[in-house]
This record gives structure tokens, sequence and C-alpha cells, in this order.
């Protein structure tokens, strides 16, 4: 039996703001134990919250940007549960008038566009973080990202794969950090995702039971979970076993998940109004000036230097997925002229290095002047592609200017005809038997004879003079 995979998203982000939702204290990532936390973050008896309205005006930026309708009335709603993450016992979140609803986003996926519903988008408070002690079983609590402002984007059940999921997630966390509403760390927490899953026959109406996968913190991680969860839902079913609606969390190390608790349903946590909150009413105006903060967002831009650039859609695709990245390679463009040539840098050896040290494209150790000289100094033939190579390694580690890395290293390319030859004719006395397969038409043994020269050179010969002075030496034998 064929079976299709049904997935939803609710995806958490935490916004930018400098303070948190209901209090002063700092959002800043980090810092000893709770240091970033005070009694009304920590919900001690006889505080009052006040609503950050930076909040709000994120929520609906977020919104806009994510084409959602946007109540002009909603309120907030304490979410009771008994979690030692929050002292207080409930959190503070929306449930049935959220601030954004009715949403979508496009995505693409094997050159097919496909509409993503968004349910909502609604405000919210983090919790705090739980530090388990394997070794004595103990528990320890840090409250300091207790109250930190959350938005939650919940999806429709619209996608049927791990690559829609991708496709939707990426979009999604370029369109966050576009607007500035969240800086979409996800190594620091700042955006995770919940999956929700089922699996049915293909062409059943009715969905089957789905399962939840709580706070995953990578794309990868999504994406193999949603593979192993799908495959693990068929197998049960396959060999007569039922689906139990659950939470499950998700063993990245392991690559597997395990059940953690039965799936609470919206009555077990005994929504009500916040009664120390008024209700949020949106003013048209206001809402206005939030539309037209909004910058040039991923599609936008990827179709501008589709345009202005003349780069391939696969390229501008890449190089737009982060807004960082993107605004990188828009300043080493108006410095350069090959800006072909720079987006593949960026797309190659720029992002294989950011892979390599896990590192953000905010995190660039050089200027993107430096990327456009680069390629200049390979276009006016000052240095070999292979020389270049070695340039961007000490660009890297030093942030030097890759003119001056170029003089202090003597890594110019060897020009003069006489010099090349001498090292020609060495190369060629060394290797007689080669010469000979030549002659005999193994034209390939030719790419052996450059190969020496250039060792030789270390790579500072010019590849076209190397070719024209050996194959007129050659001619001689």
């Amino acid at each position: 039996m064929e079976y299709e995979v049904v997935i939803g998203l609710e995806v958490h982000a935490e916004l930018a703001t400098q303070s948190k939702i209901y209090c002063n204290c700092t959002t800043e990532f980090g810092g000893d134990p709770n240091t970033h936390c005070c009694p009304i973050c920590m919900g001690m008896p006889g505080v009052l919250p006040v609503l950050n309205k930076k909040v709000v005006e994120y929520a609906i930026k977020a919104g806009l940007a994510t084409n959602c309708r946007i109540a002009a009335f909603s309120k907030q709603d304490r979410k009771n549960y008994f979690y030692p993450d929050l002292p207080k016992a409930f959190q503070t979140s929306q449930y049935d008038l959220p601030l954004c609803y009715d949403g979508h986003v496009d995505v693409e996926v094997d050159g097919l566009v496909k509409k993503i519903g968004i349910t909502r988008i609604h405000i919210e408070e983090d919790a705090g973080k739980l530090l388990h002690d394997a070794w004595s079983g103990d528990t320890l609590i840090d409250y300091n990202r207790g109250g930190v402002p959350l938005i939650e984007i919940v999806t429709e059940p619209d996608m049927r794969s791990a690559e829609e999921v991708r496709a939707f997630f990426e979009k999604l966390k370029a369109i966050l950090e576009y607007t500035g509403v969240s800086d979409c760390k996800m190594q620091e927490g700042s955006l995770r995702a919940d999956v929700n899953l089922s699996v049915r026959p293909k062409g059943q109406a009715e969905y089957g039971t789905r399962t939840e996968m709580k706070n995953l913190n990578s794309i990868r991680a999504i994406v193999r979970a949603v593979e192993s969860e799908a495959k693990r839902q068929i197998s049960e079913i396959e060999y007569g076993g039922m689906i139990v609606q659950e939470t499950r969390r998700w063993d990245d190390a392991k690559g597997e998940s395990y059940s953690m608790r039965s799936k609470e349903e919206a009555h077990d946590y005994r929504y009500f109004p916040e009664p120390d909150l008024c209700p949020i009413e949106v003013d048209e105006n206001w809402m206005k000036d939030i539309q037209a903060s909004i910058p040039e967002l991923p599609d936008a831009r990827r179709k501008r230097y589709i345009q202005d650039y003349g780069i391939p859609e696969y390229d501008a695709s890449f190089i737009t997925a982060s807004k960082d990245l993107a605004d990188f390679f828009e300043e080493a463009a108006k410095s350069g002229d090959n800006i072909k040539a720079i987006s593949n840098w960026i797309m190659g050896d720029l992002s294989k290095k950011l892979n390599d040290n896990n590192l953000e494209p905010s995190q660039i150790p050089f200027c993107p002047e430096h990327l456009s000289k680069l390629v200049g100094l390979i276009d006016s033939n000052i240095i070999s592609g292979k020389i270049a190579k070695q340039v961007f390694d000490f660009m890297w580690d030093t942030g030097k200017d890759p003119a001056d890395i170029v003089e202090e290293k003597g890594l110019r390319v060897v020009t003069d005809t006489d010099a090349i030859r001498g090292v020609v004719l060495e190369v060629l006395q060394a290797n007689p038997k080669t010469i000979e397969d030549i002659k005999k038409g193994k034209a390939k043994s030719i790419g052996f004879l450059i190969g020496q020269i250039m060792r030789e050179t270390k790579g500072k010969a010019d590849p076209q003079t190397v070719r024209s002075i050996l194959t007129e030496e050659l001619e001689k034998y």
C-alpha cells in the first residue's frame, strides 16, 4: 500500500526585542544562570505584567510578511500546565483570538510552487531552561530565558514531504531575518520547531493519528525527524499496530525518537483570558506604518538579482536564503565587475568555510570589497585560480586586503617567458617516457607535464603561457 505523509509545523521564534515581554529584564543570550530575571518574569505573587509594545509590532510585521490577516482585537490567555520551567505554573499566551491569522508562504520544490497555509501567529512568553544532571539525577533550572518574547507560527497540515518542510522552514527563517523580528540563531534556541506528522493511505480523505516531536533546533534535525517518524508510522501500520497520539522526543545523535507523554488537547491546558492584561487593539494607521517598514523580502530580492545582476535563479535563490549573505553579496557586487564569479565564490569556498567553522554569514571575517578585489586579481591575471584559493585562506585567517597578501607572499603570476621556458625544458628532460607517450598519441600525458611545471613554479606560472611554450617545445621532439 502507498502512503501519504501529512505534516504541519509549530515554529517558535524569539523576538529581537531588547527587553522581555512583560518586564524590563534583558533578552540577551547567555549570562550567569538566573541573573536575567526578576519577580515579574518569574511570576511571583502580587506582581503585575505590562505588555511590551515592540512585541506586538514585531508579531504584526511577521504576520504581514507572511500574508496574514491582522486582528483588530485580540487578547492574551493563561495556558495552565505544571512544569518547573514556568514557576507560576502557567504560560501567558493566546488561544482563541490570535494576533495574526489566515496567512500563507509560497515555496518551490522540484520546480513546482506550493502554498503552505499559516493558521495563526500568536505572541507568548518563553519558558526557563532545565539542566538535567545525569550523574546525580538532579535537575537545575535557569530562568534567564523565561519571559523572553516569542511568536508561535502554526501552519496548516499542507506539507507532504521532508523536502517541502525544509523549503518552508528555510523560507520562513529568511522572512523573519529580513524583517528583523528575530535573529533566528538556531544554535542559541532563537528558532525551533515542533513537527506534527501523520500518515494515511493514498487517496484517503481522513487524516491519520498524528504525533508531535518537540523543540527541534536545526534544519537537519527537522528533516531527519520527519523522514524517521514517517518510516516508523508506516512500519507500525504495516505490521498491524496502532499509532498513538503522543508527544515524542527526537534524539539527533541516535537518529530516532522516543515517547515522552500522551499528547495534550486544548482543554487539558484550561485556557482562560489573562485577567492582568488588557485586550490588544490594533490601530489601522499603526498597522500601515508597520507595513511600510517591511524591507525587500527574499522573493523580491531574488527576482531583482536575476534581473539586475544577470545571475542564474539557482545562485539568486541560494544567496537570498540568508539576509546577511545577500547583504554581503550585494556589497561585493557594488565594487566588482564579474558578478557571476563573486556569486560562485560565495556559494563555493565561502559557504564551505562557514559550514566547516559552524559560523553564520554575519561572522565572515573579511569585508565584501575584499572578495570582489580577489576576483579582480584573477580576472587581471595577477594571480591564478589556484593561487586565489591560497589568498582566500589568508583573507579568512587575517582579514587583510587580497592585494596586500599577494605582495607580501610573493604570489603574483609568473609571466616571464624565459623563466617559464627554463622550467619547461627541465621537466621535459626529466620525463622522456612521457614525451614518447605523447608522440604515440596519448594526449592526456600533456596534462601530466603541465602539472609538473605548475608544481615546479608553485602554481605561480601563467597556465596559458605554460601550455603555449610546452606545445612549442614538444614540436621539436
